[in-house]
């Protein structure tokens, strides 16, 4: 393999991302050129060019993918329906293929022979940076310095940091690890580390409490075409404008806090907290509208495929032909997700107000008691005969052989001998 000369870095600006830079530089004898992902961090972009600089880097790079992010990688995921475990919404998960993506093409331009980033060896995010890199690219070297340095604190951090004169803002009273982006923000760490304790309100960024949310509901209507979220209250817009949109709507109505213990894809649990605004209004509108566009084999089918694409999502294997095939599959799905939802935000509740679309498959001249065309309810009784056969086949055997369907006979090992 050739010698490094020259390494892309996943740069954040935070205290772990800056003391890899001398770290690089110290023990490889290379040219570190530093990247930074526009995800929507907003106020955590300023300064870093010059802050990079000062740590010991060539260059550093920014590029804004909030679109990209969006288009490509956070709508799939919500017309896919994928959750992780029940409630996440995969805000970091997906952030981080995207991010590794353009980390490879930059080193790529760059003439660089390695790639590095700043996830510890326990977590998920070093497999989602380096299966992207192995499917992109797998000339290019990784270089992982959890794995290699004997730093095993944030208190060795700061000393490093000191050492090497490096400029960080982080301090020992800095107990949360936090990833930000346009979708969602992650707590970790400090009190969390406890399940029995409850997060401190002073510890979210993005929401207010549902006692502090507006004592009146906010309404909101939001429009789809092909299951992608294209207009916010009958205005249409980009993905970017309409997401902060949601965003403030949400976030002012307590909208999206969740906080779950999450099996890691090293074998671990962890406690996570995340405030996940617009993305968790979308969500639930987008299914308000599956509901009355999608046939029920279809939707229910699609029910499995969710959990199998937010499994790949979650555990790095984005670019693999299974998420692709998956999103075939629900792209069809969604050929007839158009339509508009109506929503009541009120102290941390999502509650559907209504919602339609030319393509709706919910008529309420057929669904309605009364008489119909269409149905004749004397059909039911061939259907319910058809559906019992089995049963009643069944229950036919058990009375010739014991006199009565074994679900009528008495289960002795519930009762006790005095």
């Amino acid at each position: 393999m050739d010698p490094i000369q020259k390494v892309v870095l996943a740069y954040s600006g935070g205290l772990d991302t800056s003391i890899i830079v001398p770290w690089l530089k110290n023990n490889y004898n290379c040219e570190v050129i530093c990247f930074c992902a526009d995800l929507g961090q907003a106020e955590e972009l300023d300064g870093l060019d010059e802050k990079a600089k000062k740590t010991g880097a060539s260059k550093l790079i920014i590029r804004d993918l909030r679109d990209e992010f969006l288009r490509d990688f956070v709508f799939p995921t919500m017309q896919a329906g994928a959750v992780y475990e029940r409630v996440y919404l995969l805000g970091t998960s997906f952030a981080r293929p995207l991010i590794a993506k353009h980390l490879v093409e930059i080193a790529e331009a760059e003439g660089a022979q390695a790639i590095a980033h700043g996830c510890t060896g326990k977590g998920n995010d070093q497999v989602r940076f380096e299966l992207t890199a192995v499917a992109l690219n797998p000339k290019l070297s990784v270089i992982a310095p959890w794995r290699e340095w004997d730093i095993r604190s944030r208190e060795d951090a700061l000393e490093y940091a000191e050492e090497f004169n490096v400029p960080v803002t982080s301090t020992l009273k800095s107990i949360y690890s936090r990833d930000r982006n346009l979708f969602h923000m992650s707590h970790e760490g400090g009190p969390l580390e406890n399940p029995w304790n409850e997060p401190l309100e002073e510890m979210y960024t993005l929401t207010v409490s549902p006692e502090a949310a507006p004592d009146t509901p906010t309404y909101i209507e939001i429009g789809f075409e092909k299951g992608i979220p294209v207009s916010f209250n009958g205005e249409a817009m980009d993905p970017v404008p309409l997401f902060e949109k949601l965003n403030e709507a949400g976030a002012a109505n307590a909208i999206g806090r969740v906080d779950m213990v999450e099996n890691r894809l090293v074998g671990m649990k962890s406690r996570g907290v995340y405030e996940t605004p617009g993305g968790t209004i979308l969500r639930t509108a987008h299914q308000a509208l599956e509901s009355l566009c999608l046939d029920k084999a279809t939707m229910h089918y699609k029910d499995f495929v969710a959990v199998k694409y937010a499994e790949l999502v979650y555990n790095g294997m984005w670019y693999t032909r299974l998420r692709e095939a998956l999103d075939a599959f629900v792209q069809v799905t969604q050929q007839s997700v158009t339509g508009t939802v109506r929503l009541k935000l009120y102290k941390g509740n999502v509650i559907i107000a209504g919602r339609k679309s030319p393509y709706s498959l919910y008529r309420e001249d057929y669904a309605s008691f009364g008489h119909m065309d269409i149905y004749d309810q004397t059909d039911a009784k061939g259907f319910i005969n058809m559906l019992g056969l089995p049963m009643k086949v069944d229950a036919m055997l058990d009375i010739e052989g014991t006199g009565a369907s074994r679900y009528r006979q008495p289960d002795y090992t519930k009762f006790k001998r005095d």
